[in-house]
């Protein structure tokens, strides 16, 4: 079965675009342009790893994580995927616990390196609580 990404963007050629790759790369992919609809969406679709933008309408991606956190034992990883690349915001999209924060634009070398990794470190993960 292929593992299964969440792709949570506001920018519709963004959702697209790593929609299409990911596909190219075998993953089965579902898309959120808001962080309620992500959470929305977890249960039924259990995706492995999510690719999280940060600034989005509603709820932030580091909102979106924290309620992740809280919400599940063990929790799809979390790659930030985000035009904000100050310092700060990494700091704080770290210890909010995301597995990586990318700063756009990313090669997709280094996406997929990345995605392969999370989902490496997810399966060896053991649950909390």
């Amino acid at each position: 079965m292929a593992q299964r990404i969440l792709v949570v963007d506001d920018e519709p050629g963004t959702l697209k675009m790593l929609e299409m790759t990911l596909k190219l790369e075998g993953y089965e992919v579902a898309t959120a342009r808001d962080g309620q609809t992500a959470l929305e969406l977890i249960p039924e679709f259990k995706p492995d790893l999510l690719i999280l933008d940060v600034m989005m309408p509603g709820q932030t991606g580091i909102e979106v994580l924290r309620k992740l956190k809280k919400e599940y034992a063990n929790p799809p990883s979390v790659i930030f995927f985000s035009a904000k690349g100050g310092i700060p915001d990494m700091v704080e999209g770290m210890e909010a616990g995301a597995f990586k924060y990318l700063v756009k634009p990313v090669s997709r070398v280094d996406l997929i390196q990345n995605i392969k990794s999370a989902l490496v470190a997810r399966a060896f993960r053991k649950p909390s609580g």
